[in-house]
């Protein structure tokens, strides 16, 4: 019995062992993606911020900016793009919808952003924009990958259309989460002017016409769970200009734009307690099976290895008894 028992925990033993590096190798990659149909808010503010009466064309001081920022999972267009592209797709389509203190629209970009649903590396396909203009993205937008590193990433930029590093700044605790901390300089640039103005009859080829263009500066910072790459906090010191042309007469800038951009805090404290959650998900794949499945492979190894010791020890010979002699006859 002890030889059979040995034998069914040596099974399990390696069953176990095996399962470890199939969990976290296997089932991680194909298990831990961003769902197709995903949709998600986040609204952003700048207090005290400077920003264009594009009645006066002057800038003023004004006591909020506030900027919403939508993502909404095309499942249909993922679906198409995943026919050929051979890989799971998330396509966003994303709107950054800026209004001032009155509420009236400042302005409003969409955007089309496609991506791997788990590596989160852009997939190039019919349909990725910004503000209607096609571009190719390079590097991450919005999220991290999961188990996030260490090290600066290529970052796109929707202003500029361009892609440059945000570097990695150091690990701290937010909210009870261990982050890691990135920052992004983009220096002073010329940009594409929204398509959608804030003011009725003027429009991006009307101010074109003019000769005035448009400049933008920024200093972006997140900190992201590394385990699910999802920010938790995001936060910019953004700058825009009108510069030249005949729509600022005798000026050579005016000031479009200017605030410290950062979350509101009940979208902070909704973001911790999701992105709390996830991490448990993916920690379980990547670290609390692997590991309880091999050291559990472990244990059932040494407990068969311990019945296959005892049952071939040597027993001890049965005791005999000896019989009494029987008595002489007489």
């Amino acid at each position: 019995m002890r030889r059979k028992a040995s034998l069914v925990l040596l099974a399990c033993a390696v069953f176990c062992a095996a399962l470890a590096p199939l969990l976290r190798w296997y089932a991680f990659p194909r298990l831990a993606r961003i769902p197709a149909g995903q949709y998600q808010d986040m609204v952003l503010e700048a207090r005290n911020a400077t920003l264009l009466d594009y009645g006066t064309m002057r800038a003023k001081k004004v006591p909020k900016v506030t900027i919403v920022q939508t993502l909404k999972g095309n499942v249909e267009a993922a679906a198409n793009i995943e026919r050929t592209a051979g890989r799971p797709v998330v396509v966003w389509d994303s709107l950054s919808y800026v209004q001032g203190p009155d509420g009236k629209m400042v302005s409003r970009i969409p955007e089309r952003y496609i991506f791997d649903a788990h590596t989160q590396d852009p997939v190039h396909a019919t349909g990725e924009s910004v503000d209607g203009d096609p571009v190719t993205r390079h590097g991450i937008e919005f999220k991290w990958p999961f188990l996030t590193q260490k090290r600066d990433y290529e970052y796109f930029d929707a202003q500029t259309r361009t892609t440059s590093p945000i570097h990695y700044r150091g690990t701290r605790t937010f909210r009870g989460l261990h982050v890691y901390s990135f920052e992004q300089t983009i220096p002073w640039t010329k940009v594409p002017l929204p398509k959608t103005m804030p003011v009725k009859g003027i429009t991006a080829a009307s101010v074109a016409r003019t000769g005035t263009t448009r400049w933008y500066t920024t200093v972006r910072r997140f900190w992201v769970e590394p385990a699910t790459g999802a920010p938790v906090y995001g936060e910019e010191l953004h700058r825009e200009e009108l510069r030249g042309g005949t729509l600022l007469g005798d000026r050579a800038k005016v000031t479009a734009f200017a605030g410290h951009v950062r979350m509101r805090e009940d979208y902070i404290e909704h973001t911790v307690a999701l992105v709390r959650h996830n991490r448990t998900l993916v920690l379980t794949l990547t670290s609390y099976l692997p590991w309880g499945s091999l050291t559990l492979g472990l244990l059932l190894l040494a407990l068969s290895l311990s019945l296959e010791a005892r049952s071939r020890r040597p027993q001890d010979p049965e005791a005999t008894e000896t019989p009494a002699p029987e008595p002489v006859g007489a």
